[in-house]
């Protein structure tokens, strides 16, 4: 029963910090752009090869 005293002051902490470092990355723009990285991937300027494949 002892244990509880210290673990949940220790998960109070964890849990506010995964809650500010998720605050900093909204607030960093992370999340801002969500589509932007699959329309790189699908329109990327490809450059052809020059030898024939063998």
């Amino acid at each position: 029963m002892s244990d509880f005293f210290y673990l949940i002051p220790i998960s109070i902490v964890l849990g506010l910090l995964g809650l500010l470092v998720f605050l900093w990355s909204l607030h960093a723009g992370q999340y801002d752009d969500l589509d932007g990285a699959s329309e790189r991937l699908l329109h990327e300027d490809d450059v052809p090869r020059t030898t024939p494949r063998p």
